[in-house]
């Protein structure tokens, strides 16, 4: 269940989901940038926490948008394929 379903409402009616399709990617790039920066020794872990903090919310809102129960249906099957793989040869 997700855990914040009226929040993510809300950011919907007041910003719109194309706005926060927006953040999501924005939120999305600055994780990527800051472990980059992580693995060259110019950030540290509590940078990257604070950024995985904005993606985690941003994964929560486009579960919200998208349908809990199809994230879900999607992650236990990645899940699967990725215990296939961890029991491969």
């Amino acid at each position: 269940m997700l855990e914040n379903p009226n929040i993510y409402r809300k950011t919907l009616v007041k910003w719109g989901s194309e706005a926060q399709y927006d953040q999501a990617v924005e939120e999305c790039a600055e994780l990527i940038a800051v472990l980059k920066h992580f693995r060259r020794g110019k950030a540290d872990a509590d940078r990257v926490v604070e950024e995985l903090a904005d993606v985690w919310l941003m994964v929560g809102q486009l579960t919200f948008m998208f349908g809990e129960e199809k994230v879900k249906a999607a992650v236990q099957a990645k899940l699967a394929k990725l215990n296939h793989l961890l029991q491969g040869p």
